[in-house]
């Protein structure tokens, strides 16, 4: 079939196989040209590894210290007329990528929240690598079911306390319009602490510390964004943050309890980039597309495998981490340099219909999107009839 990107909103509902491909050699063809990772780690499990900072993680670890990798996702397969998920084939071309130069890699596919998903993830790593080294506990989902209740909690995205009006751009029309939000009620917000906050990940590291499948040492990080002013009512100061605030809690909870093999956990703090889960929240694609203008004229423009490639170098894996106050490593120090976002801000007040692509990056934003499904990437014969079945080793 003759492959083009159907785009609803802020999601796109197909992908394209050799565009994933190709985007995944370009994140590999990236690391390589970095060199070896002093110090980085020969075994790594990445729960959530399909797409954005996840699969970054595992092509990092990968490719940059030739290391052993288990992933997780929870991913769509092709059919005969419709094409699988962009996770689908991305993890499907890593394994293509890391299994020819001689690494192991497997992926499970299913619910990375329950217990069934843990166990197999356990006697696979009891069965195939040493003690892991790190974990990366990359997880988006608007949805989580309690393995122990079954009961099921969705996220939201509110503000809290008071209603929140801001400046939104419709991505399908291009429309900028006020859009408000009511405040979140209790219910709401414990249940995306639920979902986003810090449980699970608590849950993950308790079940491979008592199968003994740690090594002495062993590093655990989450991913979070912190965001500046503009994203502070609808992000950081918002049902999401206090997801995030649960994610330093468990951070904490979990360092005390691997102390003993001498463990750690941190929060990392990232850079907004454009991801299948930030297009989905309110704001974010016009603030996207402002701070892309302005971070790429600065010249300190970075995706998911740059900002990476930072975290392993300038965090994980350095004798002088960048570390914050709460002991969350930072990789978003450029993008919150008081210049640049005094700029964005001022942009942001500037932004029309008319001057959109003018005085902002947003075709940026649009070509970064796209990507993220395997359209628009160089090299590729979009006019070319591709099967969407691709063969691969999912258990």
């Amino acid at each position: 079939m003759i492959i083009k990107p159907k785009v609803r909103g802020f999601i796109c509902t197909n992908a394209h196989p050799q565009g994933c491909a190709a985007n995944v050699q370009e994140q590999i063809d990236f690391i390589k040209a970095k060199g070896p990772i002093a110090g980085a780690p020969k075994n790594v499990l990445v729960i959530g590894c399909s797409t954005g900072y996840g699969l970054a993680s595992r092509i990092t670890a990968a490719f940059g210290a030739g290391a052993n990798t288990l992933g997780l996702c929870f991913e769509k397969p092709p059919t005969e007329k419709r094409t699988a998920s962009a996770g689908y084939y991305n993890t499907t071309a890593f394994m293509e990528k890391a299994s020819a130069e001689g690494l192991y890699c497997e992926t499970l596919n299913g619910d990375a929240f329950s217990d069934e998903m843990k166990d197999k993830t356990i006697a696979r790593l009891k069965e195939k690598m040493p003690k892991v080294d790190l974990v990366v506990y990359s997880l988006a989902s608007p949805r989580r079911q309690d393995p122990k209740s079954g009961e099921l909690y969705s996220s939201v995205l509110k503000p809290i306390g008071k209603s929140y009006t801001a400046r939104n751009l419709n991505t399908d029309t291009l429309k900028i319009a006020d859009v408000s939000f009511d405040p979140a009620t209790e219910e709401e917000i414990a249940q995306t602490v639920k979902v986003m906050g810090g449980e699970d990940w608590e849950m993950w590291i308790d079940a491979l510390k008592g199968a003994d499948v740690l090594s002495e040492g062993c590093n655990t990080v989450a991913y979070t964004y912190l965001g500046e002013k503009i994203t502070w009512p609808i992000y950081g100061h918002a049902t999401i943050g206090k997801a995030k605030e649960d994610l330093d809690r468990a951070s904490k909870a979990i360092s005390e309890s691997l102390a003993g093999l001498k463990g750690q956990a941190n929060v990392s703090v990232l850079k907004a980039v454009v991801t299948q889960s930030s297009s989905a929240i309110p704001i974010m694609p016009l603030y996207l597309g402002c701070m892309f203008k302005v971070m790429k004229e600065e010249g300190t423009h970075e995706d998911c495998i740059d900002q990476l490639y930072r975290l392993f170098t300038e965090g994980l894996y350095t004798d002088t981490p960048r570390l914050d106050a709460d002991n969350r490593f930072r990789v978003d120090e450029l993008e919150l340099r008081a210049e640049t976002q005094a700029k964005i801000e001022a942009l942001w007040g500037e932004v029309t219909e008319e001057n959109l692509f003018d005085i902002t990056d947003f075709k940026g934003y649009q070509a970064n999107f796209l990507k993220l499904f395997g359209f628009g990437v160089d090299g590729v014969d979009y006019e070319a009839d591709f099967s969407p079945i691709v063969d691969t080793e999912f258990l």
